[in-house]
């Protein structure tokens, strides 16, 4: 028969080793809310941008996030909104972003009173670059100077 005051040394340690895992799962589910939260706005704008494949974990403290873009312009989103949160090298966050569509750098929908070089601003920062996206859509554009609203443009990869 083993004698009780070893029975109750047993049951402090093993309540005692009980205690510290529950601590650790407790502080394992706190740092994915904390890391989750704090990048929220990218998760946000995966939903916004439709990501594909998406999947979010937490491993040591670090938020590890993947999926598929639907283009280059929109993996380039996701990681200005990482940088613009965690710095040029964040530590705490792992992305994995494919592209489905690498033939292009993104599909504009013209708007009321926009032009190539307007378009071109926005997409390259420079509005003289106008010409490559007139270029890509020659099979509907005939001339750079007219665009219309609901047209759908080829934003080329430079």
């Amino acid at each position: 028969m083993i004698p009780l005051f070893l029975i109750l040394k047993l049951y402090k340690q093993h309540s005692i080793i009980c205690y510290i895992w529950i601590k650790l799962i407790n502080n394992l589910k706190s740092n994915l809310v904390m890391v989750k939260a704090k990048y929220q706005s990218v998760l946000d704008l995966g939903q916004k941008l439709n990501i594909q494949d998406g999947d979010v974990s937490e491993e040591n403290g670090t938020l590890k996030i993947k999926g598929v873009a639907n283009t280059q312009y929109e993996k380039n989103l996701l990681w200005d909104e990482i940088k613009e949160i965690g710095g040029d090298n964040p530590s705490d966050i792992m992305a994995d972003i494919k592209v489905a569509d690498t033939s292009l750098y993104h599909k504009h929908t013209v708007k009321g009173g926009e032009s190539l070089s307007k378009i071109a601003k926005h997409y390259y920062g420079d509005p003289m670059k106008y010409t490559a996206i007139f270029e890509a859509n020659k099979n509907i554009l005939k001339n750079p100077d007219v665009i219309h609203p609901d047209q759908e443009l080829i934003i080329p990869n430079l």
